[in-house]
């Protein structure tokens, strides 16, 4: 089955490519700036956390009394939470929002997924690079331990695109499962330690932290970026486990329903 749908992808590679090209040209078709804008906005919200925060919130890491820490470890959690989301929320409307395209075209349908997933990973390739640039302006650049940063993005978007698919042919029966998963992102955020260190929180909300996937990420992404060291693999390669099964689901469910999507759209 997932054999069938990467042949399917690979037969529609141009059609792929050529919608996140579209797609990313429209969105600042009638801008001043254009795809400045890009540029321009991670790099706005990166200014903002190294002025405000790199004095105000230099106490809150421990271990750490350098300028511009708190400034990486919020840019490294934002950064990643916002690939995480991106993918989820874009997804779990994407069969909704293609309504028409799903109806009118014969093409594989899968390959409205892979069209969301590229788009984040442009946006998120643009504004991490942005921050490499940054690492490297105020020497704070990992070196080769970047690297590491590779398979865990590969977790990150594979544990992504799994719950995306899969609340993505849910919200087409159900249109509740789309609220629901824009409330649960809310709250799954702050349950992610991202503005705040895991260890500055009580002893007794810390198992909780350890229960949330994305905070292993997050944290794989910190230690990198800001303490420089390699990520706790030991923790990673459960998520790992744990992506595949739900792109498998993901896959099962959508092959199972893709006829009925249709019908229902």
């Amino acid at each position: 089955m997932s054999l069938e749908l990467s042949r399917a992808l690979w037969r529609y590679r141009g059609f792929i490519m050529g919608s996140v090209k579209r797609e990313f040209q429209a969105r600042y078709r009638n801008s001043l700036l254009g795809a400045a804008w890009t540029v321009l906005q991670p790099l706005a919200m990166i200014t903002v956390y190294t002025v405000v925060f790199s004095e105000l919130m230099r106490a809150r890491l421990p271990g750490l009394d350098t300028p511009f820490a708190y400034s990486i470890y919020l840019c490294a959690g934002l950064l990643t939470w916002g690939l995480f989301a991106e993918i989820l929320q874009r997804s779990q409307t994407v069969f909704l929002d293609h309504g028409n395209m799903i109806k009118k075209l014969n093409f594989p349908r899968i390959c409205l997924p892979a069209i969301t997933v590229l788009n984040a990973l442009v946006n998120f390739a643009i504004t991490f690079s942005i921050f490499l640039v940054f690492l490297l302006l105020v020497g704070s650049f990992p070196g080769w331990i970047v690297l590491s940063a590779l398979p865990v993005l590969l977790i990150q978007v594979a544990l992504a695109s799994g719950l995306g698919i899969i609340s993505g042919v849910l919200n087409v029966f159900f249109r509740d499962v789309g609220q629901f998963v824009n409330v649960l992102l809310q709250f799954w955020f702050w349950l992610t330690p991202i503005v705040y260190a895991s260890d500055t929180i009580p002893a007794a909300a810390r198992p909780l932290l350890r229960l949330n996937p994305m905070t292993w990420i997050v944290q794989a992404y910190q230690q990198i970026f800001v303490y420089r060291r390699m990520p706790d693999w030991q923790h990673l390669w459960p998520l790992a486990i744990l992506a595949v099964m739900l792109c498998i689901m993901a896959l099962m469910l959508f092959r199972r329903r893709a006829g009925e999507i249709v019908d229902e759209l």
